[in-house]
């Protein structure tokens, strides 16, 4: 059974940082490409940030680039997600998602299995 369990969300200050986590089991996690998205209340999930099978490759959203920097540690299985100088606008439920195969992709249809999801909140 495959599973995504993100970890690392909360509440913090304008300007400030977080790093999310993400723990995968009962998957080949370096067949992987890994990708996290976030969904904001009443709006549609969106991108945020991709990484290749073996972490060559990271796309960014235009909107958290330079600021959040998307990585994963195929020894502990786990990706991670860095965001910093965080905006209000950033606050939204994170997830984690993989997808099998080397390429990674900013479509969520693409991708084979999600997490749970963990809050994130920017205050002003």
């Amino acid at each position: 059974q495959v599973q995504l369990v993100e970890s690392g969300g909360g509440l913090v200050q304008a300007g400030g940082s977080l790093r999310l986590s993400c723990a995968a089991s009962g998957l080949t996690f370096s067949n992987c490409a890994m990708g996290w998205f976030r969904q904001a209340p009443g709006k549609e999930r969106e991108f945020v940030a991709a990484i290749s099978r073996i972490g060559s490759i990271t796309y960014y959203a235009d909107s958290v680039k330079a600021r959040f920097t998307i990585s994963r540690d195929s020894a502990k299985n786990t990706a991670y997600l860095e965001m910093n100088s965080l905006k209000p606008e950033d606050t939204a439920v994170y997830f984690c998602a993989a997808r099998n195969g080397a390429l990674l992709s900013m479509g969520r249809m693409r991708y084979d299995y999600w997490g749970q999801g963990t809050q994130v909140t920017v205050s002003s």
